[in-house]
């Protein structure tokens, strides 16, 4: 089971190919945070991505910009008419695009009612500020706990479109104290922000 990545698609609006090209070819800064708690299944994980590149070419009729970034990789973006102030890009203007991805997980209390869905956000840059753009997407769904192998330390997770999914469980987790019909709670909440910044 994989939460979706619709994150990027508001953010397409912007910068028509930078979302596209940032996750592909070209190679993102990349850092990973995890927090767990002793013996408590689950816990949150944090990973963001930063590219920065400058710009290095305008085209004003076609609202094309072009970019390269620190090792070198050359790209061209097509900024959308939701930025309102293109006419401020500059050559030599710095491009900051970072993606940050949270996943948590915990497991439901007893009787507890979760609720599962998305919600999403878009954000542009005012008229007279600089120009960039920031999106943000929150997803939860429930999983039930269908088997536990306690031989690999592992737990087989059923969701509610019927797909299952076997996870390793952390070691300091002990399976012995859980039970199959336990729900699992897994959020994802992922933000994509796009700034230009004046040299």
């Amino acid at each position: 089971m994989k939460i979706p990545h619709r994150l990027i698609v508001p953010v397409l609006l912007p910068f028509a190919t930078l979302a596209a090209i940032s996750c592909t070819s070209i190679t993102p800064e990349t850092r990973t945070a995890a927090s767990v708690k002793q013996g408590v299944p689950g816990g949150e994980v944090v990973q963001t991505h930063k590219i920065t590149a400058t710009v290095t070419g305008i085209d004003n009729a076609k609202r094309k910009v072009t970019l390269v970034t620190r090792d070198g990789k050359k790209f061209t973006v097509t900024a959308g008419p939701g930025v309102a102030n293109f006419k401020q890009i500059r050559i030599g203007d710095q491009l900051t695009a970072t993606l940050t991805e949270q996943i948590v997980i915990r497991m439901a209390k007893p009787g507890e009612k979760t609720v599962d869905g998305s919600a999403a956000m878009v954000g542009l840059a005012p008229v007279g500020a600089k120009p960039g753009a920031m999106a943000a997407e929150t997803a939860q769904v429930t999983a039930t706990v269908s088997a536990i192998d306690l031989k690999h330390h592992k737990a087989t997770l059923r969701f509610a479109d019927g797909s299952t999914k076997t996870v390793a469980v952390r070691q300091d987790v002990d399976l012995t104290k859980r039970k199959i019909g336990e729900k699992v709670v897994i959020r994802s909440t992922e933000m994509f922000a796009i700034l230009l910044e004046k040299p």
